[in-house]
């Protein structure tokens, strides 16, 4: 392709900004660019960087000026950030640790008020271990209660800020399979009818100004009824942990009662049972691809090909589920290619579906003028397990490939036998 100087693009680089901190003006040029927009994918194209967001990309390679610093990704493939779509990330470390682990709640009066985004640790090492694999944000939550409700969720981001937080009180998730059903009176028969009770009490609850002086004497508590109002607005997506087909069917079967609810499905091992009226109810999954073992006599019907079959009704799918091992959803989503997701599908559930779930497209998850700079620059094809980011940005600013891992692997490549190894550092 012919090469166009920067100037030429000027009058389609002009964008207001807001007065964010001044960042680094980076090019990325001469990649193949999976925009995830209506741009598609464009080979040798020039992505354009300036004060941490996207400010064009141009479908030819470009000649820059000396402001900004040049990634040459000629041969490489250039995609947006990929979004852990259901993590713990920030809240946990070690999970069986005998000190506090804030993914972890019980015994609590807070259900579904509890709240992930003031308990997130930004240092956590997970977020460099992660975040070399290509993952620049997430979703978090708590994940274990002994209640159906597991509160509310953040959206975080894994760059260097001292505040990840991206998106508080994000989400609400709870838990209606079989580890809902044990800790809530243990049978479906209870927490079916708490469920209901209880999103019938917060449509009852808009109508009230809540101080701290209201009187409330509903099954729930003031706070957790409060927490469940942008729930039955449809203000707050609702995660629903799912598995088994005729538990899907409630969940759908919910929705003719409280039509607006946003909800998305979790897990939901058996969801291809009922991919069609999952479907005809416009709501999302968010899975494991792999899952495809009978783990308990909920998901009987587990297959690999569950993603595929939910795409192909027209589900909106995401991959991404775990914490210590999101680094691995772009394997899962290719595995799930390889069991007949199709491969811009693949792509998609780790970047646009996610987003679109989470409210949160217009910042992350695509490739436009305007959106935040997470781009990854990998050395092929980034479902193929063999390949790897080589450049990896977060809000503008690319970050160091560098982790716990990395740091013990060189630490050991080289050793200095003139001395115990406890005097060697990386």
């Amino acid at each position: 392709m012919s090469k166009l100087t920067l100037t030429a693009f000027a009058a389609m680089t002009t964008l207001a900004f807001s007065n964010a901190a001044q960042a680094e003006k980076i090019a990325i040029i001469g990649g193949t660019v999976h925009t995830m927009t209506a741009q598609g994918s464009i080979e040798e194209a020039t992505v354009l960087i300036e004060d941490g967001k996207i400010s064009n990309i141009i479908p030819q390679i470009v000649s820059t000026d000396e402001s900004y610093r040049v990634i040459d990704a000629k041969g490489k493939v250039v995609t947006p950030g990929f979004i852990g779509a259901y993590t713990s990330l920030g809240l946990v470390e070690v999970s069986g640790w005998a000190n506090t682990v804030d993914s972890s709640v019980a015994a609590s009066a807070l259900h579904a008020a509890l709240d992930a985004t003031v308990a997130v640790n930004p240092d956590t090492t997970l977020r460099n271990i992660s975040r070399i694999e290509g993952i620049t944000s997430a979703a978090t939550a708590v994940t274990y209660t002994d209640t159906m409700y597991k509160g509310r969720g953040a959206i975080i981001t894994l760059a260097d800020d001292v505040d990840p937080v991206m998106k508080p009180r994000a989400f609400m998730t709870i838990d209606v399979s079989n580890h809902g059903a044990d800790v809530n009176g243990g049978s479906r028969a209870a927490l079916w009818v708490d469920l209901r009770n209880a999103l019938n009490e917060a449509i009852y609850a808009q109508k009230i100004t809540f101080t701290p002086q209201t009187e409330w004497h509903g099954s729930l508590s003031k706070a957790n009824v409060q927490a469940l109002i942008p729930v039955v607005k449809g203000e707050m997506p609702l995660l629903v942990q799912v598995h088994r087909a005729s538990d899907i069917r409630r969940v759908i079967k919910i929705t003719n009662n409280f039509k607006r609810l946003n909800i998305t499905l979790v897990g939901a091992a058996e969801a291809w049972r009922v991919a069609d009226e999952i479907a005809a109810a416009g709501m999302s999954v968010i899975l494991n691809p792999e899952s495809n073992l009978p783990y308990s006599f909920e998901q009987n019907g587990a297959t690999l090909e569950n993603s595929a079959r939910l795409h192909d009704a027209g589900v909106n799918v995401a991959i991404g589920m775990g914490t210590h091992n999101i680094r691995l959803a772009p394997q899962h989503a290719g595995n799930a290619v390889a069991n007949g997701l199709p491969w811009q599908a693949g792509l998609a559930s780790l970047t646009t579906a996610p987003a679109k779930i989470y409210g949160i497209d217009q910042q992350v998850g695509s490739l436009k003028a305007g959106m935040q700079a997470d781009i990854v620059v990998w050395s092929g094809d980034p479902l193929e397990v063999m390949e790897a980011p080589t450049n990896v940005i977060i809000n503008g600013v690319e970050v160091k490939l560098e982790s716990r891992q990395t740091k013990l692997r060189d630490r050991y490549l080289t050793l200095d036998k003139a001395k115990p190894q406890q005097y060697t550092r990386p």
